[in-house]
């Protein structure tokens, strides 16, 4: 305690000697005179600073007063203004949290216990398709709905593999892995970056060549945050079909979706690579009975007669006829999934907050094995008395199960039938009411332990979950962070950790799930075991 104490107080001196003032003249000397950071610097006092700081709030269970508020945000327009603000929160004591769309389902990007600055990514939009070359360089800043419609732009057959959000930032969604609709046939996204620009604790811009290969591993998956900040990403665009095929049909427990589902484990992972078979199942009410509804969205890489061909063969049990399968181009489908109505502008895409945001928890699990029939209808069962959690499985196979799982810091590859996603949200204010739905989801989760992977029980690091574990306050023992980092990344951890040591060894980028520093960690030991 003796060492601890005055670290503690020399911490605060800093912070609270630093002002507005001596902060902006450090930020102003460390970047570049002719793209001035004070314009893109908030204070609490200044009239933008609420509407900056709650635009990018994704989940209200983060938007309260009481929730901790940012010493200053900056709102990049320039990587000097990031090299800047990494150097001046060096000096400060500040805590750096990253942000590009909000979409955390913790708020960690957001928000830190310790004093903390947002440097947030909104302003970092720009997407550059070159498509002779068939790539584009996408800034962290910009959404998945903005880099689809930047390609969708310059060619018909041409596209990229992330998510089904539109609205969800490209620097958060590909640091994690990148989950999609076409990752059967071509991976993740993090499976198609082929260079990053990142700025890393000492302020300087590294590129793949520069950063080195172990870096470039790590923030492909591993949650870049923990390294440093990802300013751009030079991404592979894939070959999609200028027509492509969707469909989505819903059935309840009276039209025989307990089968339907319990055939779709054993189909969805195997079937054709080019079609890809989301199930989404909500407990229901119709004409006064509780029931459970499963959804079957689709979308397939080729045009009806195709899927057609490839359903009767393989999930005849569905019954898709041609009346329910929709023609259009791949841009399209992407408005399909976002449940967006067929004939829906494109323009859309470029809306950043087109819903109204919720309160919600998310959590995550694998499932390597399928689940019996008796097991479904309990699941059900627990639904329909819960009420509100909502599971969405997403199935593998296909490309999935053909990269190790050591390629990237993404683990989670051959061997899964498909991966859960579960979900509550809600709209009613007050700690009770959030206590309630987070008791559903927890007990829906808890109850899935016999079905789902174990040793690790894995998690998808996209679907941030802290309940399944956090560092301790100020710099994480390998202890504390391995509880939750070996079910993100599994074996891929003890390399991550490796990694972090060495390019970030005072753990200058830390947050509740950030990787530790092994060097970080050994010398606050070291100063505990002095007399």
């Amino acid at each position: 305690m003796s060492v601890i104490l005055p670290f503690v107080s020399i911490f605060l001196l800093h912070v609270l000697t630093a002002t507005s003032e001596t902060i902006l003249q450090c930020l102003s000397l460390h970047s570049d005179p002719s793209r001035p950071i004070s314009a893109v610097t908030y204070f609490p006092k200044n009239p933008s600073y609420p509407p900056i700081l709650e635009a990018y709030i994704r989940n209200l269970r983060f938007s309260s007063p009481t929730t901790p508020k940012p010493t200053f945000i900056v709102a990049p327009t320039h990587v000097s203004h990031i090299q800047a603000s990494i150097i001046c929160c060096k000096r400060f004591n500040l805590e750096i949290r990253t942000r590009s769309g909000g979409h955390d389902f913790e708020g960690l990007s957001y928000m830190s216990q310790t004093p903390f600055v947002i440097v947030d990514m909104f302003m970092l939009k720009s997407v550059e398709v070159d498509v002779e070359d068939q790539t584009a360089w996408v800034d962290s800043g910009s959404t998945i709905g903005e880099l689809y419609y930047a390609i969708a732009e310059k060619s018909r057959v041409l596209g990229f593999p992330a998510g089904v959000c539109h609205s969800v930032g490209v620097g958060g969604h590909f640091s994690g892995g990148g989950y999609g609709n076409m990752m059967r046939r071509f991976g993740l996204s993090v499976d198609n970056v082929l260079d990053a620009l990142i700025v890393d604790s000492e302020g300087r811009v590294l590129d793949r060549a520069t950063m080195g290969e172990d870096l470039f591993w790590a923030i492909r998956g591993g949650g870049g945050a923990s390294f440093g900040v990802i300013v751009s990403w030079k991404i592979r665009l894939v070959p999609v079909p200028e027509v492509v095929t969707v469909f989505r049909i819903e059935k309840t427990l009276e039209q025989d979706a307990s089968d339907l589902v319990f055939q779709w484990q054993y189909v969805a992972d195997k079937i054709h690579d080019g079609l890809f078979i989301r199930v989404v199942l909500s407990p229901v009410t119709r004409s006064d009975r509780k029931t459970i509804k499963a959804k079957f969205n689709a979308l397939f890489l080729g045009n009806s007669q195709e899927l057609l061909s490839v359903m009767n063969q393989s999930f005849p049990q569905l019954g898709l006829v041609a009346e329910q399968c929709i023609q259009m181009s791949w841009i399209q489908s992407v408005l399909f999934w976002d449940n967006y109505p067929v004939g829906t502008s494109v323009d859309v895409l470029l809306q950043r907050h087109a819903t109204k945001e919720k309160f919600l928890k998310k959590k995550s699990d694998y499932v390597q094995q399928p689940i019996s029939k008796a097991a479904l209808e309990g699941i059900w069962k627990m639904m329909m008395e819960l009420e509100k959690p909502v599971f969405t499985f997403n199935p593998y196979g296909g490309k999935m199960g053909e990269i190790s799982e050591f390629e990237t810091p993404f683990p989670h590859r051959f061997g899964n039938i498909f991966k859960i996603q579960y979900s509550v949200s809600w709209d009613e204010e007050g700690e009770d009411v959030a206590k309630q739905y987070l008791y559903q989801i927890r007990r829906l989760y808890d109850y899935m332990t016999p079905y789902v992977s174990y040793s690790p029980r894995s998690s998808y690091l996209n679907y941030r979950d802290v309940d399944i574990g956090v560092n301790g306050p100020g710099n994480a023992t390998y202890a504390q962070a391995s509880v939750w980092g070996r079910k993100y990344f599994k074996r891929n951890f003890d390399r991550l950790v490796q990694v972090k040591t060495k390019v970030d060894p005072s753990n200058f980028f830390r947050y509740e799930q950030s990787i530790p520093s092994l060097a970080s960690a050994h010398s606050i030991v070291s100063e505990k075991k002095k007399p």
